[in-house]
């Protein structure tokens, strides 16, 4: 710092109140720095009177005298050489993401959500009514059934549902045909009598099949079963104990046969004339692993435990199915209520639930927007601690990684239009949170539906195949700005596009990772066959499964046989690393987590699609050493920016992998789409 420069000039209150004089060796005059302050000024500051805040608050008493008029105030000095004043150097904003990549989708124009805006006290109901729709079903299948209830099964319940709700709750469903869900219905009948399980030893193996005879036939004995379940579920279980006990030596395998049998339902009870030598060779056919009984000229097949174990079950398992959807209509009905309530508090109209506007105009891809205004929305208290950010509202506090929360910040500034001052952001970062955490429950395994592909993979997807758009995603885990997510009332200030299942895509190239949900996985690859099917343009989907075979969902299946399936590769299991579903709220050195299945990666394009973007092999090879484990933590140790793109966009493949044929990033037939209208969301009522 230069020395001061005729401080005996000062005015003594100015060198009172920390002012000092300083030669510009730059502009060749003096200046003026506050060392309390850190402020400096080219002209000489000006002090403001001063007066008693306790006896005269307004200064109407004091002597000093008032300042001209005319005065002009002091200009603030600019950051010179000397480095006195100067601010920090920039930083530039560096995240596992890329957030600038310019899209290459164009949709459907849609109308807006017909919804009320979220509010946290709704927000704090809605999920505490959730969380007791969930403790609910965990009590009902214990109480009812004497078991567990399934992990996991009541996320996919909610996802399950989501797929053919047509009610206005984000979260909760209330209006859906057929009132019984088959997924539910499945996991609580896999699990009766008992959850089987791998065992890892031969005495495991012997435990499991003991167990299981012990609870059918407890289940058998209290149940109105009828007579014919309960005569052949207890020859079988009394024939798997005589067995255990003549068994000292068996096998592993022999024990899981054995139980294999209870399980799987053969042709029933049969009765068919045959011949005597027929026997010999049923047992060289099935090598034992179907019983019979000899009788004169006649075959008895049995049948197992099994299907009489799931008729008996059926009634009270569909009454728990049914009682958690009804529970949550009414759920539903009273948090729109409460909605309604602080709408009409603050003065504010009833949305029109029912308002739909149809329109073939096409338009950029853009986030979801309400039809009505944001009601006034009460603040969260803040608090920073280290790399985290504590947010608290209602003695409800919420934790979030500080780099998180500065990705959320940028895509509020680019989404939302509704609060460019800021005033609501930390509000509804409470109300995301307080939404997941409802969601996913404090399972230890939930995390799974939120994970997402590592950034080295996206990279490689943008660059080689021209991807610039998830169909599933979140704002914690998303990796382009660009996404389809669950909810779209929260999500939208974000920038989510709304439900996969809607967006009405004319072109563009997307990455598709869905949560394990069977019934949704299937419903998207029907939509997204529609969807290439009436499209002319480019149009591309990278769809990762995982690879089950055991057996095989209908998904799966359709998948392969698709008409649009361009190419199909597997991932084998533990080569390949996925972001983990927390990532938001976990230290980045817990991120990556292999995984523990082989993962499917399928191609569905149209022709056009398939000559932009097509799967060549120096593409898909450069997508697998992108997978390759190590890659995420390798990109973090260089700490890379965001990647470069070629002028014109980063949507197409012009800077693609392995002889990639240049192409723009939006194809030639959106040169006539339009910006969507109404694209500026109402302001808030004040």
């Amino acid at each position: 710092m230069p020395n001061p420069f005729m401080d005996h000039e000062l005015n003594q209150e100015l060198a009172k109140h920390g002012w000092k004089m300083f030669w510009s060796n730059r502009e060749k005059r003096p200046y003026y720095w506050n060392k309390m302050t850190n402020e400096s000024l080219w002209e000489m500051p000006v002090l403001k009177p001063q007066f008693d805040p306790l006896t005269d608050p307004l200064g109407i008493t004091s002597n000093a005298p008032p300042p001209p008029p005319a005065m002009q105030l002091p200009v603030k000095r600019r950051a010179s050489d000397e480095g006195v004043g100067s601010p920090a150097a920039k930083k530039m904003f560096i995240g596992p993401w890329d957030l600038d990549v310019p899209t290459n989708v164009v949709i459907l124009e849609r109308s807006p959500m017909n919804i009320p805006h979220p509010h946290p006290v709704v927000e704090a109901y809605r999920c505490n009514l959730c969380n007791k729709l969930r403790q609910c079903y965990y009590e009902l299948c214990h109480a009812r059934e004497s078991v567990e209830a399934p992990k996991d099964s009541f996320n996919r319940w909610l996802v399950e549902r989501k797929v053919v709700d047509t009610g206005t709750d984000p979260l909760l469903p209330s209006q859906c045909y057929p009132e019984i869900s088959m997924s539910m219905y499945r996991e609580i009948m896999n699990d009766i009598p008992i959850r089987l399980v791998r065992p890892k030893f031969t005495g495991d193996a012997r435990k499991q099949l003991s167990r299981y005879a012990e609870s059918a036939k407890k289940l058998i004995e209290s149940r109105n079963a009828s007579s014919e379940s309960r005569k052949v579920v207890m020859w079988n279980v009394e024939d798997t104990f005589n067995w255990l006990r003549r068994t000292i030596g068996g096998s592993f395998d022999d024990f899981q046969d054995r139980l294999a049998h209870l399980r799987v339902s053969n042709r029933g009870i049969e009765w068919k004339p045959c011949s005597p030598n027929i026997f010999s060779n049923l047992d060289k056919k099935f090598n034992g692993s179907i019983w019979f009984v000899k009788c004169q000229h006649l075959l008895f097949w049995c049948e197992q435990c099994q299907p009489h174990l799931t008729e008996t079950c059926k009634e009270s398992v569909e009454g728990i199915c049914l009682k958690i959807f009804h529970l949550s209509m009414d759920y539903a009905k009273k948090v729109k209520e409460k909605h309604l309530e602080i709408l009409k508090e603050q003065g504010m109209p009833e949305p029109n639930y029912h308002s739909v506007v149809n329109t073939s105009r096409k338009v950029w891809c853009y986030p979801v927007q309400f039809s009505t205004p944001s009601p006034r929305l009460p603040a969260v208290d803040y608090l920073t601690d280290r790399d985290q950010v504590l947010l608290r509202f209602q003695r409800e506090t919420f934790t979030i990684n500080t780099l998180h929360l500065q990705k959320l910040e940028y895509l509020y500034r680019m989404s939302c239009f509704d609060d460019k001052k800021f005033e609501h952001f930390l509000t509804r970062v409470w109300m995301l949170l307080k939404r997941y955490s409802a969601f996913l429950g404090n399972s230890t395994t939930a995390h799974r539906s939120q994970m997402s592909l590592p950034a080295p993979v996206f990279e490689c997807l943008n660059k080689a195949f021209g991807v610039t758009f998830e169909c599933f995603a979140s704002p914690f885990n998303c990796y382009f700005r660009q996404y389809c997510s669950a909810f779209p009332d929260i999500d939208s200030y974000f920038g989510s596009r709304g439900p996969v299942l809607d967006l009405k895509a004319v072109t563009g190239s997307f990455a598709v990772h869905p949560p394990y949900v069977e019934e949704l996985m299937e419903a998207c690859i029907d939509h997204f066959e529609r969807l290439l099917a009436e499209s002319m343009e480019p149009l591309s989907f990278i769809v990762f499964m995982p690879e089950h075979r055991d057996p095989a969902p209908q998904a799966l299946l359709k998948l392969e046989a698709s008409p649009f399936k361009r190419k199909q590769i597997v991932v084998p299991t533990f080569e390949h690393e996925y972001r983990h579903g927390y990532q938001h709220v976990l230290p980045r050195s817990e991120w990556s987590v292999k995984s523990p299945y082989e993962t499917m990666i399928v191609w569905l394009q149209n022709n056009a699609g398939n000559t932009t973007w097509g799967p060549v092999d120096d593409r898909v090879e450069a997508l697998l050493d992108a997978f390759r484990p190590g890659r995420e933590r390798e990109r973090d140790r260089v700490e890379l920016p965001s990647p470069q793109r070629p002028p014109g966009g980063g949507g197409g493949p012009g800077g693609g992998v392995g002889g990639a044929t240049p192409a723009q990033s939006v194809p030639e037939a959106s040169s006539q789409v339009g910006q969507p209208s109404g694209q500026q969301q109402q302001k808030p009522q004040e």
